[in-house]
């Protein structure tokens, strides 16, 4: 089957397509021909092994070799002990642990799958898991003039974000560079920010902050927060986060606020709310651009770089 792989963490360019063995599926496993994998900004992460925390399970070197989790596609093959899915059953989910979505086939635990919906393309369906999960855990507590701002709201997450809280009656402010103004106002923003040109922290306070590229100070979050104000980040540098955990925790208890890292539960309990609301068409699935399998490199640049407008897809067929 065909494949891209890399060997050492590096810029899009350390990745290759090749002709690779088929992954026969262990116990409690299932192999996927895989239909379409979307990009998320772990991939980013991982493929460049920065920051520290994309290196887990392989300091020097890529743990994996094949990256790509949120997959959709057919059953192709069942592993031991697996009765929840038959084989030709159009299925997605997350496949974070194992990774290998840029592929042919991928082999995933059965766990992480869910039956795709038949009026999803597998490019839909490939779009929800991470970026769903994040968006609805993300979300949550927002409420009828909740001021929300969400940073990096123009990609992934940000797609799913702002419709769930606008749903939900929050007033919502969303961040991203100057080419996604618009593109956020389209999916429902009253207010956008071109970082760039404004600092967003100073532009509160606000109720609750999702933060999904966090690269700022705690004292500068907690600036932006009003008293009784919830700060959460998704990724970011190490040194941030960790000052997030630490410092974060004490200056906001000190203040009235509370100041964390979201620690996103994953699995399809956790993404089967915004699939349901993506098929009874009160929320929408933005995809950018579908690249093909040869050029995953593209489609890796194209949203790390931070060009894309909500989600990019990898189809290998």
């Amino acid at each position: 089957m065909r494949a891209v792989v890399y060997d050492r963490y590096g810029p899009p360019d350390v990745l290759r397509l090749e002709e690779v063995p088929r992954p026969v599926p262990g116990a409690g496993q299932v192999l996927v021909r895989v239909a379409a994998t979307s990009v998320n900004l772990s991939d980013w992460e991982t493929l460049r092994g920065t920051p520290a925390y994309a290196r887990i399970g392989g300091w020097r070197t890529p743990a994996r070799r094949t990256l790509g989790s949120d997959i959709a596609g057919r059953v192709e093959e069942l592993g031991p002990g697996v009765t929840r899915f038959r084989v030709g059953d159009e299925v997605y989910g997350d496949n974070l642990r194992i990774k290998g979505g840029f592929a042919e086939y991928a082999v995933t635990p059965a766990e992480v799958l869910d039956r795709k919906p038949p009026s999803l393309s597998f490019a839909e369906a490939s779009a929800i898991p991470q970026a769903g999960a994040i968006a609805w855990q993300g979300t949550a507590g927002a409420g009828t003039g909740t001021r929300l701002l969400i940073n990096g709201a123009g990609g992934g997450s940000g797609s799913f974000a702002i419709p769930l809280a606008k749903r939900l009656g929050a007033h919502v402010t969303g961040v991203d560079n100057a080419s996604k103004l618009d593109f956020m106002r389209s999916l429902g923003a009253d207010e956008v920010i071109d970082y760039r040109a404004a600092d967003f922290t100073r532009a509160g306070p606000f109720d609750l902050i999702l933060d999904l590229v966090a690269h700022r100070s705690v004292f500068a979050y907690r600036r932006a927060l009003a008293p009784g104000g919830r700060y959460r980040c998704v990724g970011g540098p190490v040194r941030t986060l960790l000052r997030v955990l630490t410092a974060g925790t004490v200056a906001g208890l000190a203040t009235g606020r509370r100041i964390g890292v979201l620690a996103v539960r994953e699995g399809p309990d956790h993404f089967a709310p915004v699939t349901r609301l993506c098929v009874a068409g009160e929320l929408g699935v933005h995809i950018d651009r579908t690249f093909p399998l040869e050029e995953t490199a593209r489609a890796l640049a194209h949203v790390g770089e931070g060009r894309a407008l909500g989600k990019v897809v990898v189809a290998p067929g």
